[in-house]
């Protein structure tokens, strides 16, 4: 186990870096060594920038709206009495759905743009005409169909995350709190959400993580172009990181890439760690 860990791991990772400093066309053999050339095309690649920003718009909106429903969710089904393991089953089934899978149930079936499309059937029941969803047409409607899909997808496992924080809640406290009077938001503001802080954080850890390396509803919604639009694909860091070192084959520029974007996600951790003071422990 350890020498699979290591060859398949850490080799490879010291193999990517190496990768990074070299001009690797079509080959991963290291050879013609270029130092940082590779990091400075990349940074000066107005592509990859455009695919951080993209990738900084969505952390900065899915994260506060998926911590938010997913705890909601949890306060719900907690108080749940009878069917509770169904009720819980039935929002956590999602989480266990292929990306692919329901990117292209997204892309082909409720967001089509087409009139028979099931976004527009029920949008026509209100008066609304029928938009093309995955076209960069102001607003930019792609972003409902990438958020929902994640929330979709998401939602189920970060509410069963707070869930077990919940239940980790000692009954005494809360029965302690309602002798001294507090009742509904008052026992969630000071008994609720301050006993969930480490539960919190490590949730939005995991968040910020996850939305930074999101690849899988982008490349399967957008991979082909948006439909009818003439423009370029929508892009995360990961996509063009794909479409260069697997499409283009420039597996140095591929690799720097990825380096540029385990800093990023590295250094987002250690600030949100620095806020949160996540990892130094109780008092």
């Amino acid at each position: 186990m350890l020498i699979g860990l290591g060859v398949f791991k850490y080799v490879a990772i010291g193999w990517s870096f190496l990768l990074s400093l070299s001009d690797a066309h079509g080959t991963i053999a290291l050879g013609h060594w270029v130092g940082l050339d590779n990091y400075r095309e990349l940074l000066s690649d107005a592509a990859f920038r455009g695919s951080l920003v993209q990738i900084l718009l969505f952390t900065v909106f899915i994260v506060p709206v998926t911590f938010a429903a997913s705890l909601g969710l949890a306060l719900l089904v907690y108080r749940v009495r009878r069917g509770r393991a169904v009720v819980r089953t039935a929002f956590l089934i999602p989480a266990a759905v292929s990306y692919v899978a329901a990117s292209l149930l997204w892309k082909m079936c409720l967001f089509n743009g087409l009139p028979g499309g099931i976004a527009n059937m029920i949008g026509g029941w209100f008066g609304m005409e029928a938009v093309p969803w995955l076209q960069t047409t102001s607003p930019p409607l792609y972003w409902v169909v990438v958020v929902t899909l994640r929330l979709w997808l998401q939602v189920g496992f970060y509410m069963v995350l707070f869930l077990a924080g919940l239940q980790a809640i000692p009954k005494a406290t809360y029965e302690a709190a309602a002798l001294d009077g507090a009742t509904g938001l008052s026992l969630l503001r000071r008994i609720t959400l301050p006993m969930l802080r480490n539960t919190s954080v490590a949730v939005l850890l995991l968040q910020f993580i996850a939305a930074f390396q999101a690849f899988d509803e982008f490349y399967n919604l957008f991979s082909s172009g948006l439909s009818g639009s003439g423009t370029a694909p929508v892009k995360t860091p990961l996509v063009y990181l794909y479409d260069t070192a697997m499409g283009a084959q420039n597996y140095g520029l591929g690799s720097a890439g990825a380096f540029v974007l385990t800093a990023l996600i590295v250094a987002v951790t250690l600030l949100q760690g620095r806020i949160t003071g996540f990892g130094k422990g109780e008092g």
